[in-house]
């Protein structure tokens, strides 16, 4: 029987996971920008998001680093330096989108299995798209939200909330997350980790579901997930601390999201860079004591 060990990373590995994770995903945040939406009827098709950047880097390397690197990028890139912050209320995006990706990638035992890449892939989606139609709904039964929908019909919220998730779900996380992610994960597993100064996860090493999915879990879960419906009741209420919208796409046109993208891919490149040099230098000290 293999003896079940947790997959271990230096600081300084993780920390090089949760740059990257942020730069790379605010980057694919900026082109989600550039992309426009199909309006079908009343369903509107949208790139929301490049999931797949995250969701790889959870599974391959630290799912912790790599989701909550990747909610501060959108922030970062996606929000504060476009002067689209919006305050408090983000703290809802950010809690839900980060407890998304965290729970994928901790689901993957082995990331060579394409079936458990998937499941975990949609379940992770599911409790992102669910708490944040969860959040709409309420805001709309509390009543501190309209909605454009049937009048005086209570279930109409329930029909265009609904719409709303499968559309997410089905076209933004299966085109733009899951197919992606079920093509790079079983290709770069055990190929990028060391080129990038890093050990492969162990995908001999068989958890049951008891061990992923922990009380302790749970209950961070739940905690985070009221913290984040609070929080954007708040927003919505007039209750909104921190916005920041200094108006810069308005002031210096849409060319400055290339701005943004050219220092979101700075980062990217840099940090690869550092990861590299350090891959190659353990590598030489390894060489160095073979020939001795």
């Amino acid at each position: 029987m293999t003896k079940k060990s947790a997959y271990q990373l230096t600081q300084s590995q993780k920390m090089m996971v949760f740059i990257l994770s942020m730069s790379l995903y605010g980057l694919s945040n900026m082109f989600t920008e550039l992309i426009p939406s199909v309006q079908l009827g009343v369903i509107e098709l949208s790139v929301e998001y490049f999931a797949f950047i995250p969701l790889t880097l959870c599974i391959l390397f630290h799912p912790l680093y790599a989701a909550v690197g990747a909610a501060l990028g959108e922030i970062i890139f996606g929000e504060l330096m476009l002067g689209q912050f919006g305050g408090i209320g983000e703290i809802e995006k950010f809690i839900t989108f980060s407890l998304g990706m965290y729970i994928a990638g901790i689901l993957v035992r082995n990331p060579l299995n394409r079936l458990q890449v998937g499941i975990a892939v949609m379940s992770g989606l599911i409790v992102h798209h669910l708490l944040g139609t969860i959040v709409d709904m309420g805001k709309v039964w509390v009543g501190i939200e309209e909605l454009e929908a049937v009048e005086g019909l209570a279930q109409s919220v329930l029909i265009v909330e609904g719409v709303a998730f499968f559309n997410d779900l089905l076209f933004s996380g299966i085109l733009f997350a899951l197919l992606p992610t079920l093509y790079l994960v079983p290709r770069l597993y055990g190929k990028i980790e060391p080129l990038l100064g890093m050990k492969p996860r162990d995908n001999k090493v068989q958890y049951s579901l008891n061990e992923l999915i922990t009380p302790r879990l749970v209950v961070i879960g739940v905690v985070l997930a009221a913290i984040a419906i609070v929080t954007e009741f708040m927003a919505e209420s007039d209750i909104n601390i921190g916005v920041w919208e200094p108006d810069f796409l308005e002031t210096f046109g849409d060319a400055f999201i290339w701005i943004v993208i050219g220092v979101a891919a700075i980062i990217a490149i840099f940090t690869i860079g550092i990861m590299l040099n350090k891959s190659k230098n353990k590598k030489n000290v390894r060489d160095v004591s073979n020939v001795g």
